[in-house]
């Protein structure tokens, strides 16, 4: 069945209200590696190419649709909700998508809270379905203690028996059902049709579909897996971090393999995507967010924290270090030395060969290749051009209360300690700032500029004193 070729259409489940989480978020909103558990869902189907994709939603239904407007699927019109209210089980959850599941598809049922989930095994999932029968994906776990166990004759399953209602020899089984299946929508239909309540919770279970397979004569198919970490679900702030951590850890291997030095693999977080060159270094408690490209030959210092940038080759980030591009980016030039203790706002843009030293702050601006401001600085709105060198102390005065206005510093311009640039303002290329001016005007190429008080010295002069205590 190697060439199977369905039509696929897709349920994810994502009404519950994850009491044990104890947050007012809905459960599947919580994120892991920097995304939704649903969005990680959503974003394997749609590796899937989908013809049509349900979220059954419940508990705050609002915020969960709110969210996922903007995802592709939902962009392309492929994404549809159903609401489940009030929520009655599995059963009950699936039995709101029917009216929009065509007859002729194979439906995959996933979980919003189980988002580590890969496409290459839903895709097995569903070719042994093959049309025909019902495929459960099942898991062999060393505790199985809760969940439901796969009871088989031979290869095929017979049923699914949950674990309060399992005889000793059944809790015996370690192989246990993970949520997960794929089948026909013409079968699906009329077993969920058939669903009743009549058990302690009241509730109505998909499982019970097994059953009523079984003494239909279709044929009912557990495909295992050995990852546990794609089939591991979510209910509490405990399971949450645990598989924060053996998700950090596979993106970890992943990066090693490609050839990234790591200091040490278990203290790295990417929370979404980063992409690496040869030879790159990365040093411990590093977080990357957004989309980070490095370049060969960058190093990442310790406890640098780095989003939507471009770092290019030979660049250097030392220690303690703090880049957020936001929706503008950040990009570094090549062979750039940054930090240690450096901050680079959205719209930086640092040529090759840019010093940024510690506790500097660059916000939307420009610096040419070679510019350097090694310490205590900031430069906000600003065009830099080559080789200037800017003092520690030293700032732009950008904003005027209402607008913001930008400071052009040409080519070899000296601006010396302790200075304000206030914007608008150009200093000509070639020129020098004395120390501790307040520059209001344009400055001529070449020249030197100086704007501060003259010093004055008063001889004998006596400090206030506080008058003695009563």
């Amino acid at each position: 069945m190697s060439g199977f070729l369905p039509v696929l259409d897709v349920v994810v489940m994502a009404a519950g209200k994850g009491t044990r989480m104890k947050s007012s978020l809905p459960k599947v909103l919580h994120k892991v590696a920097g995304r939704a558990m649903v969005r990680h869902v959503l974003d394997t189907v749609e590796g899937l190419s989908p013809r049509r994709v349900v979220l059954i939603t419940g508990h705050g239904a609002e915020a969960v649709e709110a969210h996922l407007a903007s995802h592709p699927l939902s962009t392309a019109g492929t994404l549809q909700y159903a609401r489940q209210m009030p929520q009655l089980g599995t059963g009950h959850a699936v039995q709101q998508a029917v009216p929009l599941l065509p007859d002729d598809g194979v439906v995959v049922i996933l979980n919003g809270d189980v988002p580590l989930i890969e496409a290459a095994t839903v895709q097995a999932l569903v070719q042994a379905s093959a049309g025909q029968q019902l495929a459960l994906l099942t898991v062999t776990l060393d505790d199985p203690t809760g969940y439901g166990r796969i009871v088989r004759e031979g290869a095929s399953v017979r049923g699914i028996v949950e674990h309060k209602d399992a005889t000793p020899e059944q809790r015996a089984i370690r192989e246990t059902y993970t949520g997960i299946m794929a089948v026909p929508a013409r079968l699906l239909k009329p077993w969920l049709a058939r669903l009743n309540n009549h058990n302690s919770q009241q509730e109505y279970y998909l499982t019970d579909i097994v059953a009523m397979a079984v003494a239909d004569g279709v044929g009912v198919l557990g495909v295992p897996t050995e990852d546990e970490t794609q089939v591991a679900g979510v209910n509490s702030p405990q399971q949450l971090a645990a598989l924060e951590r053996a998700c950090q850890a596979r993106q970890a291997e992943a990066l090693m393999a490609a050839g990234v030095r790591l200091a040490d693999p278990a203290r790295l977080d990417v929370r979404g995507q980063l992409h690496c060159g040869s030879d790159v270094e990365i040093d411990i408690n590093c977080v990357f967010e957004g989309t980070v490209t490095l370049g060969d030959r960058v190093r990442i210092g310790a406890h640098c924290v780095i989003a939507n940038a471009r770092i290019a080759d030979g660049a250097v980030i030392h220690p303690f270090t703090h880049i957020d591009g936001e929706k503008a980016g950040v990009e570094v030039g090549e062979g750039a030395l940054i930090g240690p203790f450096a901050r680079l706002r959205p719209g930086a843009r640092l040529g090759a060969e840019v010093h940024i030293g510690n506790f500097v702050e660059v916000k939307n601006s420009t610096l040419a290749a070679g510019a350097k401001a090694n310490h205590l600085a900031y430069l906000g709105d600003a065009t830099v051009g080559e080789r200037v060198n800017y003092g520690a102390g030293s700032i732009t005065a950008n904003y005027d209360g209402a607008n913001k206005h930008r400071t052009v510093i040409e080519a070899d311009v000296h601006v010396g300690s302790n200075c304000v640039l206030v914007a608008p303002v150009t200093l000509g290329a070639g020129g020098t700032v004395g120390g501790g001016s307040t520059i209001t005007k344009d400055t001529a190429p070449g020249a030197l500029s100086v704007s501060r008080a003259r010093q004055v010295s008063i001889a004998n002069w006596q400090r206030p004193a506080k008058a003695p205590k009563a």
